[in-house]
């Protein structure tokens, strides 16, 4: 079952769009405000959310830019009243996969979320190599089945790694594929990240999953 996360400050249109998706096989969050969504994304496995634009203290794409800054790689669907074409497109500029204008069709909205879903989350259950094994659905990762806790840009860097076995990812393509936004990152961004994740899945540095190539960037071995 997925998670979906969802963040409007109008208490009936959160109620009546957790309704549907609960319908439709989800298992939902929901949010008036965004003061514990980050919380909620270190503590629970959410696959995509759902987030309004006009909320209290802070604009909904901007709050999505910077939870991209930090890492969040989770599917965002905007449900907005803003429906300009300036405004649709600040939204895919800001880390959106899709826009959903109000006012809206229900079937439209589950039909959206599940096309996002589909798009987003690959379909293997279980990803493997050598002795890693990273488990999609619940995002858990074992070494030699040993659960080894990661953060979630540590998950979103391994899994991308595990998707392109032996292919060599520069740093510029590992900011833009998992932190999403290359432009106001430094590489060594990259390095320290990778650093961390290496000592938690290698802390005797003896398997070298993840080896790094002078000058061109990381690849998994």
């Amino acid at each position: 079952m997925h998670t979906i996360l969802i963040v409007d400050d109008e208490a009936d249109m959160l109620d009546l769009v957790e309704y549907t998706l609960n319908k439709a096989g989800f298992d939902v969050i929901g949010c008036l405000n965004t003061s514990s969504v980050e919380q909620v994304l270190e503590e629970e496995s959410i696959d995509l959310i759902i987030m309004d634009r006009n909320l209290p203290g802070v604009e909904g794409s901007t709050f999505i830019q910077y939870l991209r800054e930090e890492g969040h790689t989770q599917p965002v669907v905007y449900l907005s009243a803003k429906d300009s074409d300036a405004d649709i497109l600040e939204g895919f500029q800001r880390g959106g996969d899709d826009y959903i204008t109000k006012p809206f069709s229900l079937e439209l909205l589950v039909a959206r979320v599940q096309a996002v879903l589909k798009r987003t989350k690959p379909e293997t259950s279980i990803l493997s190599h050598r002795d890693i094994r990273y488990h999609e659905r619940s995002k858990k990762v074992y070494i030699d089945k040993a659960e080894v806790i990661l953060t979630q840009l540590e998950r979103e860097l391994l899994l991308l790694f595990l998707q392109h076995p032996d292919q060599l990812f520069d740093r510029h393509t590992l900011l833009e594929r998992v932190w999403r936004n290359a432009d106001q990152k430094k590489t060594k961004t990259v390095n320290v990240a990778i650093k961390r994740l290496k000592e938690k899945i290698d802390p005797d540095g003896t398997k070298e999953y993840i080896r790094a190539v002078r000058g061109e960037g990381y690849i998994l071995c």
